[in-house]
Order: structure tokens, then C-alpha cells, then sequence
């Protein structure tokens, strides 16, 4: 079987990628399992040393990543190349702090000594989607190996040629065969590699039915998983919030990455008093977009990162305006290039409202008053994220609570940091990745107790 990664901008076949055998596949689980015993025994310093190499490494190669980021997935260059800074920034906060996250804990009781400790689960496959094809691998990639594991990555089809490029760096880095290694596989071949007991946990981010079918798989062999899956994240803008700061915020989340982010704000709630006049701000935004060629440095936003992907946006986008939506902005699509997309008067049974949008299109709610936009808030089956707009930051705490999300922030644009965890609840999936949690997730915990 063979894999095409084509640029989305011009249609263009980049590469053709062979996928790994059967045989193959086994032999990387073989080798992957050996290393696990030498990798996870060595000190917190010899793994350390590696990941500021690989960070040095990233920073070297900034440029080149970037451009086959761009080119495979369609991010403009300066969302590549600050992806890649991201990822580098990754590799130096975990060389830094995982062994002082991970110090065993000690329990008095009427033993000698007792207590437990964090140890590797083993080898971790992990599955990432395309849509950051570098930070989405380092993000786990780095607690997980900084914690002893070993992993097997399986990128995404269209972003092969980012994946590939990930483990060559690993290996230029200097770390040990079969510690990081790349699975060119379809998903019907991912079963037996679930199933294979060489395989200690699975971690995957992509879509609800992605997730939902190798948490089945995973939970009838018995084995963890960490899923980060779809969101429809709310940003509520309260009357007395700055009007300004909040549009350009609402603006910043929805339309990076060509909308195509997770913790995106895709449902913009605004209290009625103030939703004309946000409306206006975001609107005026929301034109001044300059679309293009991704490699053009004037350009703000580029594709659609599949054909397929654009189709089915524009296919919500219908149904929306048919059930009620009011398009404000765009709306137009040609082949992945979609119009960066506004729609007013979006009811909760919109659409646009209950499913996940993966793409330029924003949505706008009025409210009556705080309490209803929580309450819209948590109308979701999804609870990834979400952001609150107000000068009252005692009420923003309060309203906080409410909210059932993974995160919450207040007057700032939602994004990940390797200092925060991050992950979701309901339909976003479950289990944390980053900071002390995240490295955590990729553990097990084992108590000692000596009489």
C-alpha cells in the first residue's frame, strides 16, 4: 500500500510513502521492547541530555520543518515556524523538570518506609492527527519518553513526511534505536498493534468516532488510553467586558491555523447588550483576512488542509443558513480555500451549534445575562475548552466553576502550555497531557512499603 501526502494549496502530489508490513511492524514492536529495558533504567540525566540536544536540533532545522509543514498541511509560515519554537520549547521544559515531577512520594505509616512511585508503563503507541503535525507528537512524545517509555507514532496520512522528519531528528539527536519510531500504517493495521502485548498504552488526539473505537479496542485488551478528541469550545463575552480586546482574541482562536484547532472558540456567546457591537468589531476583523498561498508572507491564512475537509465544512455551512443562521461574512469556498466565515443568529439547535466546525467558521449567540451563556455553554457533548470575556473577575472565578470543561480562561485567548495540562471532559475525551499530570499519564503508579 502507498501513501500520497499532497500539498492542499496547489493540488500537487508531494511524496508517495510505502507502508510498513506486517513483518516490519513487528520487527519496530520488537525493537521498540528491548529498548524499553535500557531506556527506562538509565538516569533522568542521560534523557535529559538527549531532549536539549533535540531541542538545539529543532531550532537548527526551524526552517526547513516549517516549509514541509506548510507544505503538506497548508499553515501558513509563520504559524510553522512558531509550531516548531513550540515544539523545541517542549524538549527544554521536560529536560528541565521531569525528574523533580516525578520524585517518588513518601507515606508515613507504621512501616519502616512507604510510599510509592512513578515507573514507565512501556512502549506507547500513540496516533496524531495533521492539523499540528509537529507540536501534536512532541506534546506527548516528550513526558512520555522524559517518564522511561519508548514510543510508536502513527502521523496521520497527509502529514507523513512531518512524521518521518520528527523521527529522523530523534535519531539525529542522539537517541537510541527504537526509543521513537514512526508506523506508516492504515488504521485496520493499528488492531493488531493495539492488541500486541508489547504495547502498554495507547494515546490518541482526533476526532469522537477516532477515539471512541480505539478506546473500545484498548479497553477489551485492558490498557490505558489518553484521548484528546473533537470540541466546540465556548467564548463568553460578557456586557462589561473590553469590546476590543475580546473581538481580536475571539478573532485570534477561531481563525489560527485556518480554524482547524481543537481548542478553537467556536461558539462566540455575547451577552445582548453588547452583541451588536462585538458583532461589528469581529465582523471588521473577520474581512480584513488576507487568503492565499501559505508561503507568501502577506498572507494571514491559507487552506483547508484536505479537499474532502473543506466539502464537508461547506456542507455544515448550508445547513446551518438553511435552519435559521445568518450569514454575516464569506461563506464562499474554492476547492480547500474556504472564506474565513461569520454567522449570526445561531441557535442552540443549529447545527453549527451541536457538532464540532473544523474550519474558518465562527458563530454568534446573544444572551440574556451570564447565567444563560453558561448554560448554552454546557449544552455541548463536548468540554474541551473555554474562554471568558469580562471586567469582573470575581464573577469570571465563579462562572468558571460552572463550566464543564478541561480549561478555563479568563480574557485570553485558550491556548496550550507545557507549564498547564491540558485535556477535556464529556465527548473530549479524558486524561491530561503536560505539566505534572501529563507526565503522569504516561505512569504507572507502584507503592513500596518495607516493614
Amino acid at each position: 500500500m502507498q501513501f500520497q501526502t499532497i500539498n492542499p494549496y496547489t493540488g500537487g502530489v508531494l511524496a508517495e510513502y510505502p507502508a510498513h508490513t506486517d513483518a516490519e511492524i513487528d520487527q519496530l514492536l520488537t525493537q521498540a521492547d528491548a529498548q524499553f529495558a535500557h531506556w527506562s533504567e538509565g538516569p533522568f540525566a542521560v534523557r535529559a541530555a538527549c531532549f536539549r540536544r533535540l531541542g538545539r536540533l529543532l531550532r537548527d532545522r526551524q526552517e526547513e520543518l516549517a516549509q514541509l509543514m506548510t507544505a503538506e498541511m497548508g499553515k501558513i509560515m509563520a504559524e510553522s515556524r512558531a509550531e516548531i519554537e513550540k515544539c523545541a520549547g517542549q524538549c527544554d521544559y521536560y529536560a528541565e523538570n521531569a525528574e523533580t515531577l516525578l520524585q517518588p512520594e513518601t507515606i508515613p505509616t507504621e512501616a519502616r518506609q512507604s510510599g510509592y512511585r512513578y515507573e514507565p508503563v512501556g512502549v506507547v503507541l500513540a496516533i496524531m492527527p495533521w492539523n499540528f503535525p509537529f507540536w501534536q507528537v512532541f506534546r506527548y512524545a516528550v513526558p512520555a519518553l522524559m517518564a522511561g517509555n519508548v514510543t510508536l507514532l502513527k502521523p496521520a496520512p497527509n502529514t507523513l513526511g512531518c512524521g518521518l522528519a520528527i523521527e529522523k531528528a530523534f535519531r539525529d539527536a542522539g537517541f537510541p534505536e527504537g526509543v521513537f519510531a514512526c508506523l506508516v500504517a492504515d488504521v485496520p493495521a493499528l488492531k493488531a498493534v493495539i492488541e500486541d502485548d508489547r504495547v502498554g498504552m495507547i494515546t490518541l488526539t482526533g476526532s469522537e468516532r477516532a477515539g471512541a473505537s480505539v478506546a473500545a479496542l484498548a479497553g477489551a485488551n485492558i490498557k490505558k488510553c489518553v484521548l484528546e478528541l473533537g470540541g466546540s469550545d465556548p467564548l463568553i463575552v460578557l456586557a462589561d467586558a473590553d469590546l476590543d480586546k475580546a473581538a481580536q482574541a475571539a478573532v485570534t482562536s477561531r481563525m489560527s491555523n485556518a480554524g482547524q484547532v481543537c481548542i478553537a472558540a467556536k461558539r462566540w456567546l455575547v451577552e445582548e447588550a453588547v452583541a451588536e457591537a462585538f458583532t461589528q468589531r469581529v465582523a471588521e476583523l473577520i474581512r480584513g483576512i488576507r487568503q492565499g498561498d501559505p508561503f507568501d508572507p502577506a498572507v494571514q491564512m491559507g487552506p483547508i488542509a484536505r479537499l474532502d475537509l473543506a466539502e464537508g465544512l461547506e456542507k455544515q455551512l448550508q445547513q446551518a443558513l438553511a435552519q435559521g443562521a445568518q450569514l454575516l461574512v464569506g461563506g464562499q469556498r474554492n476547492g480547500t480555500q474556504m472564506q474565513p466565515t461569520l454567522l449570526g443568529n445561531v441557535r442552540p439547535d443549529n447545527v453549527v451549534f451541536q457538532e464540532e466546525t473544523f474550519g474558518p467558521l465562527a458563530t454568534i449567540t446573544a444572551v440574556a445575562d451570564a447565567d444563560e451563556a453558561v448554560q448554552l455553554a454546557n449544552a455541548s457533548r463536548y468540554g474541551l475548552s473555554a474562554a471568558i470575556w469580562t471586567a469582573d473577575l470575581d464573577r469570571a472565578e465563579q462562572l468558571a466553576r460552572r463550566l464543564r470543561v478541561g480549561s478555563v480562561f479568563v480574557n485570553a485567548v485558550v491556548r496550550s502550555d507545557s507549564r498547564l495540562p491540558i485535556g477535556g471532559v464529556k465527548k473530549s475525551g479524558y486524561g491530561r497531557e503536560l505539566a505534572g499530570p501529563g507526565i503522569r499519564e504516561f505512569c504507572t503508579v507502584k507503592t513500596v512499603y518495607i516493614a
